[in-house]
């Protein structure tokens, strides 16, 4: 059999897309997903997959190197290498958060660094695929004149990055005053044609929805599966790295959701196909400044409506109306899942504390930290639960963030870990108090943690 996927509507599996055809909602209106030829895939066993998998994983044999494209018959196997844009994107490191562990009082924390990639996030994991399908209409013939996004910044980071190694022109709409530098950047740096609008994300998810109408300007927003098909390798990775065995608890920050929603198809598709033998429970953690997913979790899941996010300093997560709600809500029901938020003193506080231990904490990273500490004293998660915290950016392209927290000027926080540089005048004996008065303080914080 051949390897094949395909668009279909997720009320009617009958109404199908190839995925070089410029779709992006069902008949009905509703979001397309990606379907794969399961029976295919079957032809090989559990034990084959893993083999493969190993073979290929982090080699320099494009583009089977990228922890994405090592995994290609199960994430888009209609692209032509020739086609395939990459920049050996995934394969990031499993971290394990000893220390911090032991602090929270669990004994098995590990931080999947998604931050560790090209552009600097877990975008470049659905950015490739996107790019590489355009590429591949493109080279079929379809008029396709530029990509599109609305972006709080990563997206449009991976996606300028993209299309730039491409040759495919980009546009990106970002909310005026509400992206960091860094992130602001990035698009500027690889060419695209940057607008910044006076209005929120959901604002510019808007504006972009209309301007893509003109099917020459293809959508890149995770509405589009294409994304969800590389993201859910995290998914795959995470259980790879632990010899094919799955953890307990996955945490993940949620925005948009559509990163929800792809690590539990990525679980999914190995249940189904045998590589593992049960799945783990998800957490989605959100800013309480932007929370409308918690508030449906609230009600059971029986009442949701979108919000005004308020301001946050976890920026690529504030957002009220996220389009990828209804798939989230799908998989936390089938993998048992939790919503959590938390408060910007929490975390900041989060982030802050990792830091201590050797992280360098993107502040939604520091959303899903606060979760996780939450669950831990409600009991929910148990000391001996092997939890995985998914880490969505590089905390360098936050250092704003860092540095406010540090000087105590966070909005809505009293940073509770600050750690100014203390100023002195170039006197030996001013400098010998000041350490003397550091070293026993260091030495207390030592005889505590043990």
């Amino acid at each position: 059999m051949q390897y094949d996927a395909w668009f279909a509507a997720q009320d009617d599996p009958n109404e199908r897309y190839p995925l070089t055809e410029v779709v992006y909602y069902s008949k009905s209106g509703g979001l397309l997903d990606v379907i794969h030829n399961m029976d295919a895939l079957r032809q090989h066993s559990a034990e084959e997959w893993k083999q493969l998998f190993e073979y290929r994983w982090m080699r320099t044999s494009w583009p089977y190197g990228s922890g994405v494209w090592g995994k290609k018959e199960w994430v888009c196997p209609i692209v032509s290498n020739d086609n395939v844009i990459s920049m050996f994107e995934g394969g990031s490191n499993l971290f394990w958060a000893e220390r911090l562990g032991q602090e929270l009082g669990i004994r098995d924390l590990w931080i999947k660094l998604c931050g560790n990639s090209h552009t600097g996030s877990f975008k470049d994991l659905g950015m490739t695929v996107l790019v590489s399908v355009v590429r591949q209409m493109i080279a079929d013939g379809k008029p396709i004149r530029a990509v599109a996004c609305a972006s709080t910044g990563d997206t449009s980071a991976a996606l300028a990055a993209y299309g730039a190694a491409a040759g495919i022109p980009t546009i990106v709409f970002l909310p005026k005053g509400k992206v960091s530098t860094a992130q602001l950047v990035q698009p500027i740096a690889h060419g695209a044609l940057v607008l910044a609008l006076d209005t929120d994300f959901d604002g510019c998810m808007r504006i972009v929805r209309d301007i893509t109408a003109d099917q020459s300007i293809y959508l890149a927003n995770s509405l589009n599966s294409l994304r969800i098909e590389g993201q859910k390798t995290v998914a795959i990775e995470i259980v790879q790295q632990f010899d094919w065995q799955v953890p307990d608890w996955i945490v993940i920050p949620g925005g948009n959701l559509g990163n929800t929603a792809a690590l539990g198809k990525g679980l999914l598709m190995m249940h189904e196909l045998g590589l593992i033998d049960r799945l783990p429970r998800i957490v989605c953690a959100q800013a309480e400044n932007a929370n409308p997913l918690y508030r449906a979790y609230q009600t059971g899941f029986e009442r949701y409506e979108p919000i005004t996010a308020k301001p946050t300093a976890a920026s690529a997560i504030q957002i009220g109306a996220p389009v990828s709600i209804n798939r989230a809500i799908r998989m936390l029901q089938r993998f048992d899942g939790v919503v959590e938020q938390a408060s910007e003193q929490e975390l900041a506080d989060a982030a802050a504390h990792a830091d201590r231990t050797g992280l360098y904490s993107c502040p939604h990273t520091g959303v899903a930290l606060a979760a996780t500490i939450k669950l831990i004293k409600q009991g929910v998660i148990q000391n001996t639960d092997r939890v995985v915290v998914i880490s969505t950016a590089h905390g360098l392209k936050f250092s704003g963030f860092k540095v406010n927290y540090h000087e105590n000027s966070l909005r809505d926080v009293v940073s509770q870990h600050a750690n100014p540089p203390i100023e002195l005048p170039a006197d030996l004996d001013a400098v010998r108090r000041v350490l003397d008065e550091r070293m026993e303080d260091f030495a207390r914080r030592g005889q505590n943690a043990r």
